[in-house]
């Protein structure tokens, strides 16, 4: 695994918006989102390594999810009582599921390392079309350019979307609705995924989360023109919308609709599954050390942070953390939910050498550090898609500090 400079195409920003990725170059990077002034080259060895290593996570976590629901363990999930019967008859029923991915850290195979797990969005995980369709674009164009000669790209993400949703299509109704929050990256992931259900032959609608209606006479959601919705794919986290206004009726009614992806897919995209699945597999080479955390201070939305021993401390306020459980000084410290790199902590050798602010408080969990994987002072994350429960690509993003947020760039790759 190397990562090497290389000089951008001089058109790439129409190339790339051509393709979709209109978002390329958002204000306030340094850096452009869509980064080709690098690339990331493996060997076939260590894709082999990673799309096993995705594939062994996968069998772990739904292990870990029957676990869950075996030992009724949704309390320390955090998961509220009135989702359970809806979590546990998706679950014995298997309806539809369609992607998530896996984000892993690693410096590849001269490391000495197995990757290791950083967490799970088996829900709601964005960077689609860039892992898709943008950076096999852009191979397909430079490879000439590329020293290894003949360069093959970790990338069957397309195919295997198309495939998955012919698989599904005799279980949905039509039309399958698409829905999510009115945003650039979440709109961008919306069309691209309509687009593979329309090459599969479905048909489809696209609509924002909040024009998502509920008639009490049909005991149905229902789309802006009252029409019954009966095939939701919905780009909002389960855990969002059990706590909104209708989130009741979606686990009341759960069983006449068919959502995508289900909820029982809370218990993976929750980092408390990264406990859990440390308790069920301890020292497992993949997995990094975690604890469920009840001593940290919670940092609340405005600011201020809840002390564990009562109270409110106000903002910018320095207080000492509590220490993490097994005596761990270095680790990362973060909410059972939370996005983009919000509300984080990273402690090494005792002391706080990272933070983010944000909107996440509730639950926390610790999780041991991973082995450093840096590459010319930048930090990259591999995100390993998962589609119909096996590994079919990757797409890494790359920071320049130790937190992966929504300002990373997205790095494509190769290998030989």
């Amino acid at each position: 695994m190397q990562r090497i400079p290389l000089t951008p195409r001089d058109d790439w920003q129409q190339k790339v918006e051509s393709a979709g990725l209109t978002f390329h170059s958002p204000e306030g990077m340094n850096r452009p989102y869509w980064d080709e002034s690098a690339a990331y080259e493996f060997t076939a060895a260590e894709i082999d390594t990673l799309e096993a290593a995705a594939n062994t996570l996968q069998e772990m976590c739904l292990a870990a999810a029957q676990h869950v629901i075996d030992k009724k363990r949704y309390a320390e999930l955090d998961i509220p009582e009135e989702a359970i019967p809806a979590i546990e008859w998706a679950w014995n029923n298997e309806p539809p599921a369609l992607y998530g991915r896996f984000d892993l850290s690693w410096a590849g195979a001269s490391s000495g390392h197995a990757p290791k797990l950083l967490e799970y969005n088996a829900d709601t995980p964005t960077s689609l079309l860039e892992a898709a369709v943008i950076q096999w674009s852009w191979l397909e164009e430079q490879s000439p350019t590329l020293a290894s000669g003949n360069p093959d790209q970790f990338n069957s993400i397309h195919e295997r979307l198309i495939a998955k949703w012919k698989d599904i299509d005799p279980y949905l109704s039509k039309p399958i609705y698409f829905a999510g929050l009115d945003n650039p990256e979440d709109q961008l992931t919306l069309v691209y995924l309509r687009d593979t259900a329309q090459q599969a032959g479905l048909d489809t609608l696209q609509m924002f989360m909040e024009e998502i209606g509920w008639n009490d006479e049909q005991q149905a959601f229902v789309d802006p023109e009252e029409n019954p919705m009966f095939s939701i794919f919905k780009l909002y986290p389960w855990e969002a919308m059990v706590q909104e206004e209708f989130g009741i009726h979606a686990v009341e009614a759960y069983q006449s609709t068919r959502w995508i992806e289900p909820i029982w897919k809370m218990l993976l995209s929750n980092k408390g599954i990264l406990p859990i699945l440390w308790q069920l597999y301890p020292n497992h080479e993949l997995l990094l050390e975690s604890h469920f955390d009840t001593t940290a201070p919670q940092r609340m939305s405005d600011g201020t942070i809840a002390s564990n021993t009562g109270g409110w401390i106000p903002v910018g306020s320095t207080i000492a953390l509590p220490a993490a459980p097994n005596n761990m000084r270095n680790y990362v410290r973060k909410p059972l939910h939370s996005r983009e790199g919000a509300n984080i902590t990273i402690v090494r050798d005792g002391a706080t050498v990272a933070t983010t602010d944000g909107p996440y408080n509730g639950p926390q969990i610790v999780q041991a550090l991973a082995p450093e994987a840096a590459f010319d002072s930048r930090y990259p994350v591999l995100g390993l898609w998962m589609v119909d429960q096996s590994c079919c690509g990757l797409g890494i993003r790359e920071s320049a500090g130790l937190i992966t947020d929504n300002l990373s760039s997205f790095i494509p790759h190769y290998f030989a």
